[in-house]
Order: structure tokens, then C-alpha cells, then sequence
């Protein structure tokens, strides 16, 4: 049994979801989502949505959780939004932005230019004394999350030392040097 897929999802003040033909379409303040659910079926009942499995397969009991997963994540996005924090982690690292264009230097012989999807927000902080700090901020959970995650690939934090760049309060695990 799914005990997230039970749950039911309250709607907040000002957001509307809409449910035809197994696509769900969630509007708010921030933006539009949509989600397209098969082979469960949703009920919209005074301000919460309840999502029912139409059998006991073992397909559908996993996708049971994962759709109101899914679904409530787009709710939250619409209505207040996702942040993801990247901290740069080394000597000479720096971030810098101008509009949706990201430019990094990470140490390597040329610096790494990216740009950003428009519904993502930018955000560079640099502080004296403090490493850099990258602030993606979107309503879609899953574009913030892959934005976040191409950006550590260009330089993941290493076990030794742990430079690189890493999410804000991420724990590296560290290795020890070479003993002499």
C-alpha cells in the first residue's frame, strides 16, 4: 500500500487545477504546470484532490505515490516556489551572471559560459571572505533540480579536499591523505 499515494493534497487560495483527459494542469501566482497522469483516477472535492488506483497491479501501486508525489510538488511550485543553493568551493572559483547567462570559472584553462532556462531565476552571491553562492530559484521542481544538477557536474566536489562545486549544506564525505 502507498502511503504517500493515500494522503490527499489540500489546494491553496488562489491556485486552480484543472483534470481532463488524464492530463492535470495546476495554475498559480508563479506560473503554469501540467502533468500528464495515466491509469489513476483523480477526484477534485472542496479544496483537496484524492488519487485512487484503479487496480492492485504492482505498476500501479508505484505510480500511485509517485503521481500525488508528482502533483504536489506542481502545487507547491505555482504557489511558492522551489530554491536551490550551490556553493563554490575552491580557490579562484568564481560565478557570475548577467540576465539568464551564467559564466564559472572553476579552475579550468577557460571559463564555462551557460544559459539558463527563462523560468528559472538566477542568483549570484559573492562575499569577502565567503565562497560564492549560485541561487536557482523556479516553480518547476524538476527544471530547478536538473539546472542545479548540470552545474555540479561541470566540477563535483571532490573527497579530499572537497573543492568543486556542492549544494548549500550538502555533507561530503571525506577521505584521508596520503601518510608519510
Amino acid at each position: 500500500m502507498s502511503r504517500i499515494g493515500k494522503s490527499p493534497i489540500a489546494i491553496p487560495e488562489g491556485i486552480t487545477v484543472d483534470i481532463k483527459d488524464n492530463v492535470v494542469t495546476v495554475k498559480g501566482k508563479l506560473g503554469e504546470l501540467s502533468q500528464n497522469i495515466g491509469e489513476i483516477a483523480i477526484k477534485n472535492e472542496d479544496g483537496t484532490l484524492t488519487l485512487e488506483r484503479l487496480s492492485e497491479a504492482k505498476d500501479q501501486k508505484a505510480k500511485h505515490g509517485l503521481y500525488r508525489a508528482l502533483i504536489y510538488n506542481m502545487i507547491e511550485g505555482v504557489s511558492k516556489g522551489w530554491t536551490k543553493e550551490l556553493e563554490l568551493v575552491g580557490v579562484g572559483y568564481r560565478a557570475s551572471n548577467q540576465g539568464q547567462k551564467l559564466e564559472l570559472a572553476l579552475g579550468f584553462s577557460h571559463s564555462i559560459v551557460m544559459n539558463i532556462a527563462p523560468e528559472v531565476k538566477i542568483e549570484t552571491i559573492s562575499e569577502k571572505g565567503k565562497n560564492p553562492i549560485i541561487k536557482l530559484t523556479s516553480f518547476d521542481k524538476q527544471l530547478v533540480g536538473q539546472v542545479a544538477a548540470k552545474i555540479r557536474s561541470f566540477r563535483a566536489p571532490e573527497p579530499y579536499k572537497g573543492k568543486g562545486v556542492k549544494f548549500v549544506g550538502e555533507i561530503l564525505r571525506r577521505k584521508a591523505g596520503k601518510t608519510a
